[in-house]
């Protein structure tokens, strides 16, 4: 019988993730991969019960058509880089690891654990084409294929379309009409948008730098200098204080009292990841919108919304969007043959079952296959979305809005990746140094130049530190 351990979520991921950089660099050369046992242990940061059990339904079916035994293990995302550190120091690393982030998957890569010559061999069977580009350059150091791009989510502005259509506002997709929208909505007891203003946070820093992609704000120059304190940046800094501070409601501003003012009716719009789908729907219990009309209605909210995939900004040369893509990564102490099965079935025959566990943030980055090139789009609109109450994502949403969510995978950008520095990246995401600034500045404690300067230069001393 497989194990299934679910870990809890590291108090100091930060100040781990740094630490283990000069341990994991220290102790990746010294191991190969395995000998063949046709066993192998697969982490999954998909660690929610619901999801594991999915997961276990497709490993079931995997293990009988193979023979190959797998050992699953959930791990909470804000712990990897411990477990990762604790498992090559003992050298006891898994063999495959699911639902990645970039930054993690880099920070890997940089410390020398990854098997990226198996990730490219499984992108080629798999056919190469049948993968978006843009999935497969994020996940890519040049021609080096870092891991498996599986699938991916989005930052989304989402806002109230008959509060603006009553206003006689247009869609709120720049810089200039988003602040007018939250201008013209704030007031009689409502706020005009909903922003994370958490300093300790990285969804702060997300749905940051979805604002900031948008004005061509980039974390670092094609020479790798960090560039927080450009002009464009310092626009998306005094941009984001007004959204927050100026239209939003007063105190810190959380992943989840963000979703829960706006589904209470209390803010017009509300900058969220593309999860908040099911539960915009009224899909799930614990998260039902709360607002007057959604009472008899629970799916009031979602028929009430529009949704903006990408902003463009005064001084961005295209609009722009932050998303993440998840992956699977081959450890380079991997059982490589038994490895590359798993991530090929889970590609392939478990694929749908996989994106399936959650639809609205599991965007398939596969298209489909060779012979049926539609085949994973066709069955991702279809696909259950929800918790307590499920239904098809197409019977909820609109073929437009849903073909926004699959062509913005496309679309999407994020800083440091494309300019090969995801270990920075990685680095940010523990020691969130540009949430930090924006709590200072949302908060009143500094400006937005100050907070623009202030990033920058804990960014360029944690640059440093990983030389």
């Amino acid at each position: 019988m497989r194990k299934w351990i679910r870990r809890s979520r590291a108090t100091a991921a930060g100040l781990v993730a740094m630490a283990s950089i000069g341990l994991l660099a220290g102790c990746s050369t010294s191991q190969g991969p395995a000998a063949p046992d046709n066993k192998i242990t697969v982490w999954s940061q998909e660690n929610l019960p619901p999801r594991m059990a999915a997961t276990n339904r497709i490993i079931d079916r995997f293990e009988k058509e193979t023979g190959i035994e797998v050992e699953l293990v959930g791990v909470d995302e804000g712990q990897l880089p411990q477990l990762i550190m604790s498992a090559a120091a003992a050298g006891k690393l898994p063999d495959v690891i699911g639902a990645v982030p970039m930054g993690q998957v880099w920070q890997m890569y940089g410390n020398g654990l990854l098997d990226t010559d198996v990730s490219k061999q499984i992108v080629r069977s798999l056919g190469s084409s049948t993968f978006d580009a843009n999935a497969l350059r994020l996940t890519a150091d040049e021609g080096t294929q870092l891991a498996v791009p599986s699938d991916a989510w989005l930052q989304l502005l989402v806002y109230r379309q008959d509060q603006l259509r009553q206003a006689g506002l247009p869609v709120p997709d720049t810089y200039d009409k988003l602040l007018k929208a939250a201008a013209a909505l704030d007031g009689k007891g409502r706020d005009g948008i909903s922003v994370a203003t958490d300093p300790g946070d990285v969804f702060t820093q997300q749905s940051f730098e979805n604002l900031a992609l948008a004005n061509g704000c980039r974390l670092v120059d094609a020479g790798g200098d960090v560039r927080l304190d450009s002009p464009e940046c310092r626009r998306a800094f005094t941009t984001y204080d007004r959204l927050g501070r100026t239209y939003g409601a007063p105190g810190t501003q959380s992943v989840d009292s963000t979703r829960a003012t706006y589904f209470a009716g209390k803010s017009s719009m509300i900058v969220w990841s593309s999860f908040l789908l099911d539960e915009l729907a009224g899909l799930r219990d614990d998260a039902l919108p709360s607002c007057d009309e959604c009472k008899k209605d629970k799916e009031f909210l979602s028929r009430s919304s529009g949704i903006v995939t990408a902003l463009s900004g005064p001084d961005g040369s295209e609009p722009a969007q932050f998303g993440e893509i998840t992956s699977w990564a081959v450890t380079r102490t991997a059982e490589t043959d038994a490895s590359r099965k798993f991530i090929e079935y889970m590609m392939d025959k478990g694929y749908e079952d996989w994106f399936g566990m959650a639809p609205e943030g599991k965007i398939p980055v596969r298209s489909g296959t060779a012979d049926d090139p539609e085949r994973y789009q066709r069955a991702w609109r279809a696909s259950e979305a929800g918790v307590d109450t499920r239904k098809p994502m197409n019977q909820v949403y609109s073929d437009a809005l849903l073909d926004q969510l699959a062509h913005g995978v496309s679309n999407m950008k994020r800083w440091g990746i494309t300019e090969g520095h995801g270990a920075l990246v990685g680095a940010t995401n523990g020691e969130l140094p540009v949430p930090k600034a924006i709590g200072a500045m949302t908060s009143g404690q500094i400006s937005p130049a100050q907070a623009a300067r202030e990033a920058d230069e804990e960014v360029t001393a944690l640059q440093k530190s990983l030389q």
